[in-house]
């Protein structure tokens, strides 16, 4: 997990640069949905490749791990925040994805994203185990952490069908849905605080529920991209105990044909960006090239391998 926070930082100036490199060019980055860290991370990539970049022109769009990943296959974006374990699933064909991926490609690993699984104090839930009859809500199809939602109730026997209701949009919907009492519990995959939570505990007490090593082994079964990571004490209100849950990596991705001096320039060119994203993005402060060149499983861009040899990473 060190390495992932170590790349954060450097990883983002990566982004920069993918983007800004293609002088003048018409680029689209995908983020991610509206409450979570990749939206406003991608707002503030925008602003600063253009201000960098003399006439580039980044269109930056919502998005969110899985639909990411399909979009940058599709030629529909060029880069984009994406997560290991589901990009991992897409470039063995594995379910969601439809088939074998081979225009998506590793540009940096960014930092490590947290599952977390949320309920109302008074809910009862203490494990897993308790959440059969429970009304969930979480992300729509397309988001990593609904896909991840699926995997832990299946490695406890369940699925949606055991469940009285099942709300799928926004993070924002979802705070409402616990704070109106239409909802048991909350799950999502981003950092820790995430702003969602932070917002949710501020009118209502809530507890993380943590996931036992029962439950990541029979969920590392499903994808063995899923790694232990722990929610430190003091994180949320009121949590007094560290709470182990399922983590994995936030990546940039690129199409594969994309430019190769595109990419090394990209990462040569916004090195200098770093102290920016990290105000945005906490876990992005500190990094090297060779933590942001971690091999989790999905091929290095051509440019971004010239870059990583060049600084001795590779």
């Amino acid at each position: 997990m060190r390495a992932f926070v170590k790349a954060g930082a450097f990883a983002s100036a990566v982004m920069f640069a993918v983007v800004g490199s293609a002088s003048a060019a018409d680029l689209k980055l995908v983020t991610g949905p509206q409450g979570g860290s990749w939206y406003p991370l991608g707002g503030a990539l925008k602003n600063l490749i253009e201000k960098e970049i003399a006439g580039s022109n980044v269109q930056v769009g919502p998005g969110a791990g899985i639909a990411n990943v399909k979009a940058i296959e599709a030629g529909k974006a060029d880069i984009g925040f994406a997560n290991s374990v589901s990009t991992v699933d897409a470039i063995n064909g594995k379910a969601p994805f439809e088939k074998k991926y081979t225009n998506v490609c590793n540009v940096a690993t960014l930092y490590p994203q947290y599952f977390q699984v949320v309920t109302l104090a008074e809910s009862g839930i203490k494990t897993p185990a308790d959440l059969k009859g429970k009304a969930l809500t979480t992300q729509k199809k397309g988001n990593t952490g609904e896909q991840i939602t699926v995997h832990l109730l299946e490695a406890y026997g369940l699925s949606y069908s055991d469940l009285p209701k099942v709300n799928q949009g926004s993070y924002t919907d979802s705070v409402n849905q616990l704070k109106d009492g239409n909802a048991d519990w909350f799950t999502l995959g981003t950092t820790a605080p995430a702003s969602a939570i932070m917002d949710l505990a501020a009118s209502r007490d809530v507890m993380l529920v943590p996931i036992p090593d029962d439950g990541l082994a029979n969920m590392q079964k499903i994808n063995p991209g899923y790694k232990r990571i722990v929610i430190k004490a003091g994180t949320y209100p009121k949590q007094t105990a560290d709470v182990g849950t399922v983590g994995y990596a936030t990546h940039v991705i690129a199409r594969c044909d994309l430019d190769a001096k595109t990419v090394e320039g990209v990462l040569n060119a916004m090195a200098g960006g770093i102290g920016d994203l990290a105000a945005i993005a906490k876990a992005m402060a500190g990094a090297d090239p060779k933590a942001m060149a971690l091999d989790i499983g999905v091929p290095l861009h051509g440019g971004a391998t010239a870059f990583y040899k060049s600084k001795g990473a590779l």
